[in-house]
């Protein structure tokens, strides 16, 4: 069997697993290869596909954990309008508003939160990261096994249909030579239908392994994600799977195992995790520290900015009683004061010559302090605020959680020693089915040459009319019986072996 290497497929597929909507539909080759097989599967198998979406997910909770260290960055702003009208307040208040109003703010926003945990958390993600890219090694080496087994079972089935072949043309060969010593008198009718009947029932079973046969390819193709069409007999296996003598050496496979089992390392990445969130939880006694800082600003605008004007007005128009109320007190007084008289009441209230209406200077001023709505914020005063946090009592729940995290880390251990454990002895049985099954293959090898060897003799004797017909038909069942055994011996040979490489975690061929 060529040597097959399971990570270079395993490059392949990452470019190779798109959407299936996004690139034309897969097509299955006529002559496919088992190479060709493994890439199709891992671009189409909906189980491995699925498997490796998990990728993106541990990638981004590595992401989100490493870039929690930094500071948080928030941004916010909104808009609102509030009708005319009195609002009522406890205690009594009353707010009157003469106007609507738009109002607009903004509000940036830093803030910083450290703890021990913040620096734990970035590499218990990035272990279970691992762990998450373990599992998906994984489910490609259970893919690999998995569509290896039936591309193997497809050529047992295709060899088994020709061994049915060669049987059959025996048993049509030996029908006319029957019917030809019949007509010489040399045999009698119950051999010609004894070959009828053989033939018949070798014609039966030839149907047979050949739904088989198509059966197997089905299933192939299903394990490739492809439905299969109608055209699924014409495609062509041609993997050349070699035989060689069983090498194997348990300690080489089980050091092999250690370093390449991906359920293996699935497992010891979970138990390092496991151990850093016990290491997390631990951390949660000690202090933590935030840090904060802001910048905001809003704008209030009224609608109706004749109801400012009119304000302004009444509000200087009392500005200008009280000038003339302050002006007649300072006449009245024995010894004036220089300077101190206002010649000018309404102008200096703002007010023109009517009193009833505002300078332009003033009215330019009030719609320029109304125009503000929205951006023309009025900003406040930054805020800064830094913290630190003690945890003194609790009700016991810290430690609640060091202990329920250190179960776990316990327990992770413990799955980890049990993967290897049942990896080991998986690798010792399947040693074992291999080497036995090398011995049956060659068992079945012997006893197909020396079924052949009894057929020849059986053929020999009754054309010389010293054999029987059944006698014949015995020999040619006991011939195709040996070939079903020793193909059935081969394959499972192969089998054995892939089945031992999906222990180990790579190709050992």
């Amino acid at each position: 069997m060529p040597t097959r290497s399971w990570t270079g497929a395993l490059l392949i597929a990452s470019f190779a697993v798109l959407p299936l909507g996004a690139q034309a539909a897969p097509v299955v080759p006529r002559q496919l290869s088992l190479a060709q097989a493994l890439e199709l599967a891992r671009a189409n198998n909906p189980t491995y596909r699925e498997a490796r979406m998990n990728a993106e997910p541990a990638a981004a909770s590595v992401r989100a954990a490493e870039w929690a260290r930094l500071p948080m960055l928030s941004a916010s702003g909104g808009a609102s309008y509030t009708g005319a009208g009195s609002s009522s307040f406890g205690g009594g208040l009353t707010f009157t508003q003469s106007s609507p109003t738009v109002s607009s703010n903004y509000r940036l926003s830093a803030s910083w939160n450290l703890s021990s945990r913040t620096f734990i958390t970035p590499s218990i993600q990035r272990a279970q990261q691992a762990a998450t890219e373990s599992d998906i090694a994984a489910a490609g080496v259970s893919l690999t096994n998995e569509v290896t087994s039936q591309y193997i079972a497809a050529l047992r089935a295709a060899a088994v249909v020709r061994v049915a072949t060669q049987q059959l043309a025996r048993d049509t060969q030996f029908l006319a030579f029957a019917r030809a010593r019949q007509a010489n008198g040399q045999a009698t009718l119950i051999d010609v239908l004894s070959a009828q009947t053989a033939l018949a029932n070798h014609q039966v079973q030839l149907l047979q392994t050949q739904q088989a046969a198509s059966q197997a390819k089905i299933e192939l193709v299903r394990r490739l994600g492809i439905p299969a069409d109608a055209a699924v007999d014409a495609i062509g296996l041609a993997e050349p799977f070699g035989l060689a003598e069983p090498k194997f050496e348990l300690s080489s496979l089980l050091a092999t195992a250690r370093e390449s089992n991906p359920s293996i390392r699935s497992a010891q990445h979970r138990e390092r995790a496991s151990a850093l969130s016990a290491k997390a939880a631990r951390s949660d006694r000690l202090p933590s520290f935030s840090l904060s800082t802001g910048l905001s600003g809003y704008t209030q605008q009224s609608t109706n900015e004749q109801a400012l004007i009119n304000n302004a007005v009444l509000s200087a128009q009392g500005s200008e009683a009280n000038c003339a109320f302050q002006n007649e007190i300072l006449q009245r007084l024995t010894s004036p004061i220089p300077g101190a008289l206002i010649a000018d009441c309404k102008a200096y209230a703002g007010l023109d010559n009517t009193g009833n209406a505002l300078l332009p200077d003033g009215l330019t001023a009030i719609r320029n302090r109304n125009s503000v709505f929205p951006f023309n914020f009025t900003k406040q005063p930054m805020s800064l605020s830094f913290g630190v946090s003690m945890p003194i009592w609790d009700g016991f729940s810290t430690s609640l959680r060091v202990a329920q995290a250190e179960a776990s880390h316990d327990q992770s251990r413990e799955a980890t020693r049990s993967q290897q454990l049942l990896t080991d002895a998986t690798i010792q049985s399947q040693l074992l089915a291999v080497r036995t099954a090398w011995a049956r293959m060659a068992i079945q090898d012997s006893n197909r040459a020396t079924a052949a060897q009894q057929l020849r003799l059986a053929q020999a004797r009754y054309q010389g009319g010293t054999g029987t017909a059944l006698e014949t038909a015995d020999a040619q069942n006991a011939v195709t019986q040996s070939e079903v055994d020793y193909v059935t011996a081969v394959y499972d040979y192969h089998l054995a072996v892939v089945a031992l490489e999906a222990a180990v975690g790579r190709p050992l061929r």
